[in-house]
């Protein structure tokens, strides 16, 4: 189920790619700004070096952490971004205002080559549930200013929580109009449930982006350079990197940050069927490190190899515990050969896990000690079931928690057994929004509803799309827990308070040229105690 998924402009995509439009740089220090210090003595930059931004992310109630990648020709074919092969200081602020007229944490590090010169800065000591503003300066450059929010204290009780959630952004199919919007949301976190890049090979126009891409960086990436190409052409965009200035973010992969449908060290399209694995744990050992140089993670999430864990949680009170997981790197292979199947028996296999051992004992005893009001579950792919078949008989899609059903019986189990508060699923990869009752008996419409799952559409994936397409339709006819879809690009608004989870499915009409405005198709909410989604 291979998915071919774009800001563009005028001029080449390449060697010498233009700016940022938004936000660079200023090219002197403005007075009164981060004081020299030990970097004095590094050269002093001609060009930004900031034009993939700045960023922040998984915020706890004391700090978070702040990222940067120095890169001032970002699109340079050997990956450095035009960047000495040695070590640069970096200076970093952060502030109770916007003006940095009150500094509250500085430091200082080194951005090295062995990371392509990014960092990661995880801030501590701060006061819970509050505004933040934070920048760099590097080589006598300053970064624009980045507005971030710590978490709320453990055992407080917000009266209100705002977020949203994305996905699947193929550079070569859309543009970020989405970002520009979720920059000016009032909210407090970004999710990114998967997909930041992809990659499939790119034509020389960009797609439809209609912009000239140099030749090194259209082939499928394979080693950590071409990563690094990849991972910046996508995040070289002034949409995207306005919502990352705006909002702290939290953020885990899915497949296209490696490969289309991989699973474990199994790959599905680029290796024999008999192919070494150690081939594939190469590759996506590479792809592993390169997605952490480009994004706000902390310093347990940074991969050793083909080692990495992305599971993690993040608590906002005891308003909502996300439970964030991690379903490619630890699952079993897809059953019948992955793709679409009907009788399908190996999917039911009671030995088969999607999240595999270690990382689904984590998630139930995460979900058992949380005493949260909510409790969110952000990962990839639909664990509602999904018939694909309006017919009268079944169709699964084997790449989903349809090919794991002893992996969704257990979640639901335990869901059950340890009397779990208000599950709700987040979830992307299907480049549709959807909302859902999940079921604990999905041959029986009458079971009892466990909780509910809300499906976000891609950023740019599948071009403009539609607002009700036939493959929508199909789901409509064949699953009566499936209460909405559809088919348009966008993101979802959530909106939680201690009696109601509210989502807001938001739509572009068009992608694949610049400028559309942003609308809410649609608002679910599922309330406290009372499992399942109904219209707002």
């Amino acid at each position: 189920m291979r998915r071919n998924s774009g800001t563009g402009g005028a001029g080449r995509v390449g060697r010498r790619a233009m700016l940022a439009a938004s936000g660079t740089a200023a090219l002197a220090l403005a007075a009164g700004g981060l004081s020299a210090g030990r970097a004095g003595a590094d050269e002093r930059f001609r060009e930004d070096p900031f034009t993939l931004g700045i960023a922040s992310g998984d915020p706890w109630p004391d700090g978070f952490v702040l990222w940067t990648r120095l890169a001032p020709r970002p699109l340079d074919p050997d990956g450095a971004g035009g960047m000495p092969p040695h070590s640069v200081g970096v200076f970093w602020e952060v502030a109770a205002d916007e003006l940095f007229r009150h500094v509250v944490r500085r430091g200082w590090t080194r951005a090295v080559a062995e990371l392509a010169h990014s960092v990661h800065i995880e801030v501590k000591g701060l006061e819970p549930g509050r505004e933040y503003f934070y920048r760099f300066r590097a080589g006598g450059v300053l970064s624009p200013v980045g507005r971030t929010r710590t978490a709320p204290s453990p055992y407080s009780r917000p009266k209100a929580l705002n977020f949203a959630f994305v996905s699947c952004q193929a550079w070569f199919e859309g543009f970020y109009t989405a970002y520009q919007h979720l920059a000016e949301e009032d909210i407090d976190l970004v999710l990114h449930l998967g997909d930041y890049i992809y990659e499939n090979p790119i034509d020389a126009m960009g797609g439809v982006r209609n912009v000239p891409v140099a030749a090194e960086l259209r082939p499928e990436p394979m080693n950590l350079v071409q990563y690094r190409n990849r991972h910046a052409l996508h995040r070289f965009d002034p949409d995207l990197i306005a919502a990352h200035r705006a909002h702290p973010w939290a953020v885990v992969w899915d497949d296209h940050e490696v490969e289309d449908n991989w699973a474990r060290d199994i790959s599905k399209v680029d290796t024999e069927p008999d192919g070494d694995p150690a081939v594939f744990r190469e590759r996506a050992a590479a792809a592993f490190q390169a997605y952490y140089e480009h994004l706000p993670l902390r310093l347990p999430n940074k991969p050793r190899g083909f080692d990495a864990r992305m599971y993690r949680g993040l608590r906002y009170g005891r308003m909502a515990t996300f439970h964030i997981l991690d379903t490619r790197l630890f699952r079993d292979d897809q059953p019948c050969g992955d793709g679409i199947k009907s009788g399908c028996d190996e999917r039911l296999s009671p030995g088969r896990s999607l999240l595999g051992a270690e990382q689904e004992r984590w998630l139930y005893n995460s979900l058992g000690r949380s005493d949260a009001t909510w409790n969110l579950i952000p990962q990839q792919i639909p664990v509602t079931q999904v018939d694909t078949d309006p017919g009268p008989g079944q169709s699964f899609v084997m790449d989903f928690w349809d090919g794991y059903v002893a992996s969704r019986q257990r979640l639901f189990q335990q869901i059950s057994d340890r009397n779990v508060r208000n599950p709700v699923v987040l979830t992307g990869d299907m480049h549709r929004h959807l909302a859902a009752d999940l079921k604990q008996n999905y041959d029986d419409p009458d079971s009892p509803t466990v909780g509910v799952e809300f499906v976000g559409t891609s950023i740019a994936t599948g071009k403009d799309g539609m607002d009700l397409d036939p493959s929508g339709a199909s789901l409509l006819a064949a699953n009566s827990h499936i209460k909405f879809t559809n088919y348009q690009r966008g993101y979802v608004r959530c909106s939680l308070t201690p009696e109601t989870c509210r989502a807001d499915f938001r739509v572009l009409p068009y992608v694949t040229t610049p400028g559309a405005p942003v609308s809410t198709r649609t608002s679910f909410v599922t309330e406290a105690g009372r499992p399942g989604v109904k219209p707002a």
